[in-house]
């Protein structure tokens, strides 16, 4: 079997942690692996199986006899390094918003569009989390009945923001519990001007507000999905919001389609849908929750009914886990379509 000489940029993160451990999980063909991360935290030591990793800082000379480099350390990282690792003969996969609207650049949920793999120039994106969630709901739909228009709500978990976030919010917890008042520092982000309380709060405000007055979250959703679906033809608008909740998304999908289509043909095709687990039993109270969803590499649907306000509408109620289908799963399966596409 061929193996590979890997590097992870940004090793030291949650998503980079999380995705260490699904390269061992699922058992990547490595011949070496290079952890890489800011000057901040070389030197720590990683615990990779049996076996410790001394973390490097990243210079453009880290990816010299590198195959496979996966970058998990954010946009701007990512626009400093990824031409230097491609000069090098590295394939990049990206996690970052960087690159992922660059025409040039495939933007790939491997279930969906893999194909698009076949003209990377050695750089792949990888899409936002909420967006692969979606898209992974509303791709098989497309397919059948065609999209026409989507209204998403979205209840995104803490740990979207990072480590920190996670920390926070059990602090907060804590600060509840002993009766302290609540020190908020995190939210909606670290670099916000404000912060607000997460714990027993909602906070619509995800990512910078842009244009016509939505988030970069949000425009992210609709331009995302569009490139993946290539159609830009299909109507997509949404709403981001921050929910105190550790891990998973969850998604409120409206959707309408050019073609009728029943809630039981509905269930099917998402029942045959690789990736996807539907769990949609209104009789014994079964239905998808963050809780159920977590550590689980599926995007779970439920609450499928028909839209009865427009002539073919559906509703659908959507859940992942957006550290791992969202972010480091669908990265390494990127990886892994390429190497059996014989495109490394």
């Amino acid at each position: 079997m061929t193996t590979y000489d890997v590097a992870i940029l940004g090793a030291t993160g949650a998503v980079g942690q999380e995705l260490i451990g699904i390269l061992l999980e699922r058992d990547f063909p490595i011949k070496s692996l290079k952890a890489l991360a800011s000057a901040r935290s070389a030197g720590r030591i990683l615990e990779i199986g049996q076996e410790k990793l001394v973390v490097e800082e990243v210079t453009p000379e880290s990816f010299a006899n590198v195959d496979l480099a996966f970058f998990m350390a954010g946009a701007t990282v990512s626009r400093q390094f990824a031409q230097a690792a491609q000069d090098r003969g590295v394939v990049v996969i990206d996690n970052s918003s960087a690159f992922r609207m660059d025409p040039e650049v495939p933007l790939i949920v491997p279930e969906i569009n893999a194909d698009d793999l076949s003209w990377h120039s050695g750089l792949i994106a990888n899409p936002n989390c909420s967006t692969t969630i979606a898209v992974m709901a509303l791709a098989p739909l497309h397919a059948h009945a065609g999209l026409k228009r989507v209204v998403v709500s979205t209840y995104q978990a803490v740990s979207g923001i990072g480590a920190a976030a996670i920390d926070d919010l059990h602090e907060q917890v804590v600060q509840y519990v002993q009766g302290k008042p609540i020190n908020a520092t995190t939210f909606p982000s670290p670099s916000a001007a404000k912060h607000y309380q997460m714990l027993f709060n909602l906070i619509p405000h995800i990512d910078a507000f842009d244009e016509g007055g939505y988030t970069k979250e949000e425009w992210k959703m609709v331009r995302e999905t569009q490139k993946i679906l290539h159609d830009d033809s299909i109507q997509i608008t949404a709403t981001t919001v921050r929910v105190p909740v550790f891990r998973s998304h969850s998604e409120s999908l409206n959707v309408e389609l050019h073609k009728p289509m029943t809630t039981a043909d509905a269930r099917r095709i998402l029942e045959e849908a690789p990736g996807v687990k539907v769990y949609d039993n209104l009789a014994e109270q079964e239905y998808p929750m963050p809780l159920l969803t977590t550590d689980d590499d599926r995007v779970w649907i439920g609450r499928i009914r028909e839209d009865f306000t427009v002539p073919a509408g559906l509703n659908l109620w959507v859940v992942g886990d957006q550290i791992r289908k969202g972010a480091a799963l669908n990265t390494v399966q990127i990886a892994e379509e390429l190497i059996k596409r014989d495109l490394v």
